[in-house]
């Protein structure tokens, strides 16, 4: 080997070292890349939603209990595990037995069998069941109806991140992140998307919560499989930016320094 060779392989092994580091830096950002592009899937304008209560349908899963009497709809013992049963299935023991709305809308119940259910609201299905429980079985039973299975995820800057039940009608993105724990200091209040429609058809809302009138925009009350996503603000951006490119460079540096040493060494 020659001596005007090796600094060309000294800056050979260098550019490798800038490769393979700027390589690993990129798995990262590849995991956030479907909710910051800016392009193909920029948020939608006239993207409203709709304030309407959500409605039953098949498959959905009911927690139903009788506030007035605990002994005919709650399992009120707190399930072992290993007991199986509906309430240690679902781990709603003590709080209400879980039914799940069968193909032809329709619920079984204790006792009165089963009820149509589907294209009810939460409240409407309640109404009826207590309605039937009254006129057969129960005196003054004052029925609660939640739909367990509703849930909205929550993504990027928040303390706690993760999926949440949807539980209460009408809950707001303001709820959902209150729920979460609130943003963290690295969140962009002002750049928070509602991502709605599934895979199939998603639709992209930006919120921006410094604006006041941004808390009228019906689109805000959230519905079954949103995801929210709270970016990072410039400031965090720049700091990551700051410490990718320490990460970067640190081992093309050591490459570097080894490979002088070694030249060093030769001479």
């Amino acid at each position: 080997m020659t001596r005007n060779s090796f600094p060309q392989q000294l800056l050979m092994v260098f550019v490798l070292g800038v490769m393979t580091a700027f390589g690993s830096s990129c798995s990262y950002k590849q995991s956030q890349a479907f909710l910051e592009r800016k392009n193909a899937n920029a948020p939608i304008t006239g993207f409203t939603g709709s304030t309407d209560v959500y409605k039953i349908k098949a498959q959905d899963v009911l927690q139903v209990r009788n506030l007035q009497n605990i002994k005919y709809i709650v399992d009120d013992v707190p399930a072992s595990p290993g007991t199986g049963g509906a309430a240690a299935s679902t781990g709603t023991a003590g709080l209400g037995q879980s039914y799940e709305v069968a193909e032809d809308g329709s619920v079984a119940l204790p006792v009165i069998g089963r009820v149509t259910v589907a294209g009810l609201s939460r409240l409407e299905a309640a109404n009826k069941i207590q309605d039937l429980y009254s006129k057969n079985l129960i005196k003054n039973p004052i029925i609660d109806v939640k739909i367990i299975n509703l849930k909205v995820t929550v993504l990027g800057e928040v303390r706690r991140p993760g999926n949440y039940p949807l539980i209460r009608d009408n809950t707001s993105l303001i709820d959902m992140l209150g729920e979460a724990g609130g943003i963290t200091d690295k969140g962009n209040e002002k750049h928070i998307k509602i991502v709605r429609g599934g895979v199939a058809n998603p639709q992209i809302l930006e919120i921006d919560l410094s604006d006041v009138n941004a808390l009228t925009n019906p689109a805000i009350m959230l519905q079954n499989q949103d995801v929210i996503y709270i970016e990072q603000n410039r400031k965090a951006i720049r700091n990551e930016k700051l410490q990718n490119f320490s990460t970067l460079i640190q081992p093309a540096l050591i490459l570097l320094n080894s490979a002088l040493i070694i030249f060093t060494l030769r001479k």
